[in-house]
């Protein structure tokens, strides 16, 4: 599993592996609270990109890209 470096290649790497191939792809959101992490991961039955943060600020971003993902899923190409 791969870890990306910043906020902008996860991103990316995430939309542009479920543009790809949608019908494979997992989209999860994990938070603990022992350690205030928030671990992104979308995977495919090949490829998985992750993205770990502990920065509050990044949840604005989480937020935004979340609500494009959704947008992807459901519009109609």
């Amino acid at each position: 599993m791969v870890f990306a470096k910043s906020w902008e290649d996860f991103e990316i790497a995430a939309e542009n592996m479920y543009i790809g191939n949608p019908c494979s792809c997992r989209f999860t959101m994990k938070y603990t609270h022992n350690r205030n992490t928030v671990v992104l991961k979308l995977t495919d039955n090949t490829k998985c990109v992750q993205f770990k943060t502990e920065v509050l600020s990044d949840l604005k971003r989480i937020e935004k890209f979340t609500g494009n993902l959704m947008w992807l899923m459901a519009s109609k190409e």
